[in-house]
């Protein structure tokens, strides 16, 4: 007989009329203090901001508008590209947006502070702040998130999938806050600077927010992948080797890309950025690359699952494919409601976690609390099996159960 989840009559009863409230059943202590600490620090970020723009313009209402505009344009797109990274594994969206902030408001305040303190110090010259602090002072500060972040929990970060994306996330955070004073400046204009107004925070857009919207999360990046990396190693000294290797290598990208507009002129800048563009397209690649392959390691870990008879193997298209994922979602809420169709999302969610944990204790990795966190996740599956209405299986599965 083929596989159904259909409800039928007995079971439509048990889909309520609001989604329950989900609770992990593992969580970290002090969770909520870093939340509220987090968004205070994301509200005071929104005035900096404001207060940059509006100091940038020299008050100029004008120009303090289009500073901040300018500088949202490019975040849709740098967000989708992320969002789509993080499709089939998605991280905690609490993390993300810690990242956000860290990177807006935290890295560039360290980075501010330390560079505005030794430019005091040695009296050095914009062009030496730009090519030679700079990379080693702000890179540090936005790759902090991700040390604090792989120290206090690493179960977050347990690939160079999830580094790329933590990383990338939190330059664009800086890069947004770092645009807004320069396109106030631009707007401002300075003797160096042959035209102002919205004519120069427009040249400056065309530079840094149509260009190179990617610069900033492509410098940091390297460290990213180098967490990943270093997550799978067993011991702390090659921890730290592949971390620092990523941290110089992300300071190497940011003073390439300063140092070519300081010193190289037109020619250097080109070749910098042309350089930049080919790191960018080959870190492009292997994203694309491991993504994909996260496809066949979350259907290779469902299987095994369905033979340990934790889930049906007619289950495994609607939870691993995202059409079918989709599919799957539509039926539910074409036969069930709103609430069924919440309920396969969550079911859905909770069947990645639980698979790409259950792989990674399978290969053999170091997964804090791995296996309480497994069975947590599948207990939480269970419950929501009576609610849960799928679609007829599949015929191939069926073939194959």
């Amino acid at each position: 007989m083929p596989y159904d989840l259909r409800v039928t009559e007995a079971t439509a009863a048990a889909i309520p009329a609001a989604l329950p409230k989900y609770t992990e059943a593992i969580r970290q202590r002090g969770r909520t203090a870093l939340i509220v600490i987090f968004v205070v620090v994301a509200v005071a970020g929104v005035l900096g901001a404001a207060w940059i723009a509006w100091r940038g313009s020299d008050g100029d209402a004008a120009g303090s508008t289009l500073s901040i505009g300018y500088a949202l344009i490019p975040l849709p797109l740098l967000w989708l590209v992320y969002w789509w990274l993080d499709r089939y594994e998605p991280e905690p969206r609490r993390y993300k947006f810690a990242a956000f902030v860290w990177g807006g408001v935290i890295a560039v305040t360290i980075a501010l502070t330390l560079e505005l303190s030794i430019q005091e110090i040695w009296d050095l010259s914009d062009k030496q702040m730009a090519s030679f602090i700079a990379p080693v002072v702000e890179e540090p500060a936005k790759c902090l998130f991700l040390i604090l972040t792989f120290t206090r929990a690493r179960r977050v970060i347990d690939g160079y999938l999830d580094g790329l994306i933590y990383a990338g996330i939190v330059g664009i955070g800086f890069a947004f806050v770092e645009n807004i004073g320069y396109y106030a400046s631009s707007y401002l204009g300075s003797p160096d600077i042959q035209v102002a107004g919205a004519e120069g925070a427009t040249a400056t857009f065309v530079v840094r927010g149509l260009f190179s919207p990617f610069a900033h999360p492509l410098f940091t990046s390297a460290f990213g992948i180098a967490v990943g990396l270093a997550a799978a190693r067993r011991s702390k000294t090659m921890k730290v080797l592949i971390c620092t290797l990523g941290l110089i290598v992300s300071a190497g990208l940011h003073g390439l890309w300063n140092g070519s507009l300081s010193y190289g002129g037109g020619v250097g800048f080109v070749l910098a950025y042309l350089a930049l563009g080919v790191v960018l397209v080959a870190l492009a690649v292997l994203a694309i690359i491991v993504r994909t392959r996260q496809v066949r390691i979350l259907e290779r870990s469902l299987s095994y699952v369905a033979q340990r008879g934790w889930i049906h193997p007619a289950e495994i298209p609607y939870l691993s494919r995202f059409g079918y994922r989709k599919a799957a979602r539509r039926y539910a809420k074409s036969h069930g409601g709103k609430v069924a169709a919440q309920v396969v999302k969550r079911y859905q969610g909770l069947a990645t976690e639980m698979a790409f944990l259950h792989d990674g204790l399978m290969s053999g990795r170091q997964i804090p609390r791995g296996v309480e966190r497994t069975y947590a996740l599948l207990d939480a599956m269970y419950e929501l099996r009576p609610m849960l209405r799928f679609p007829p299986a599949l015929q191939s599965t069926v073939r194959h159960s």
